[in-house]
């Protein structure tokens, strides 16, 4: 197949990328290479994935896009004749929502309009795109199911992921494209995002710097190893579309205590993390936990990664992408 993947210098863009590519795809990735984080990241994420790309099946092109600039994306579609579309792009972060919010309205509305209209202007067979478990809010019942209510958000990031579940589902019904959205579950591993909590844990204990523990230790997450993740989002882009469910949790069905994650990055480093307890943080929430039952029963998802397995990969590719002995 021949499929667009934005957001490809992303971390689980890249991983994407790497998968589809040892499948035999032909992969157009496209990402704006934005500043939110080190961009030097990014490059070696790309740097990764055209080696990865030399050695396996599929074919690998990339240039640097906005999905929001419409003219330039249009060219892309016009040119690529896809086949299915794949959009990660997207401003991520929940924090940073507070500080620059126009930057998601620009990506994760006007950006997403564009990869709606282009799809149906194009007749592309399938779009896949990313949504978050953060339009879960504050939900009180656990797991969290697709059936729930998520008419609660916390921040203006998880309002334009459910904004972006609404757009797809008015596309689907007036349009015909056939849609799917994934809600991601606090995914971490190597080439991991330098903003999330995984990543800033380990370089600190790594570095002796202290790290800020929020609610005091109070909140669980469901943390999902990037593989799992990917074998996923890959067998929703080569799978048929199942229009029953048109939104999919996807993450590892099994939350676990701040404190107790913190506990396996400090066994994996060799040392312990000095921990500045805070109160709870603005647009934070206080667990996730994802019921992925229909995702196992449409497309045989089913994550398998411990945590210890998990951290201990990320810690190897860490300390080796970094040079610390």
């Amino acid at each position: 197949m021949r499929i667009l993947l934005t957001g490809v210098a992303g971390f689980i863009g890249s991983h994407t990328a790497v998968e589809l590519l040892r499948k035999g795809h032909t992969v157009v990735g496209i990402d704006n290479m934005n500043t939110y984080y080190d961009p030097s990241l990014k490059k070696a994420r790309l740097a990764y994935i055209r080696k990865c790309a030399k050695e396996s099946k599929g074919s690998f092109s990339f240039s640097v896009k906005d999905i929001a600039d419409l003219a330039s994306m249009d060219k892309i579609f016009r040119a690529g004749k896809f086949d299915k579309v794949c959009n990660l792009a997207a401003q991520a972060g929940v924090r940073y929502s507070f500080e620059n919010p126009a930057s998601y309205i620009h990506s994760n509305l006007i950006g997403f309009f564009n990869i709606l209209e282009l799809c149906c202007k194009y007749k592309v067979k399938h779009l896949v795109y990313a949504s978050s478990s953060s339009v879960y809010g504050n939900n009180a019942k656990v797991p969290f199911s697709e059936e729930d209510r998520t008419d609660d958000p916390q921040s203006l990031y998880a309002a334009t992921k459910k904004a972006n579940e609404l757009m797809a589902h008015v596309y689907t019904r007036q349009r015909g494209l056939p849609c799917t959205g994934l809600r991601f579950f606090t995914v971490y591993g190597p080439w991991g995002r330098p903003d999330m909590a995984p990543f800033k844990f380990m370089k600190k204990i790594l570095s002796d710097e202290s790290i800020d523990v929020y609610n005091r230790g109070n909140l669980s997450r469901d943390f999902s190893f990037i593989q799992d993740i990917v074998k996923g989002i890959v067998a929703v882009i080569e799978g048929p579309n199942k229009s029953k469910h048109p939104v999919y949790n996807i993450g590892n069905s099994r939350p676990v205590q701040l404190m107790d994650f913190i506990a396996t990055i400090e066994k994996n480093a060799g040392k312990k993390a000095r921990k500045v307890m805070k109160g709870m943080q603005k647009g934070d929430v206080y667990t996730t936990f994802a019921s992925t039952a229909l995702l196992e029963e449409d497309y045989g998802f089913r994550p398998n990664t411990p945590l210890e397995k998990g951290i201990a990969e990320f810690h190897k590719w860490y300390t080796d992408f970094y040079k610390i002995k």
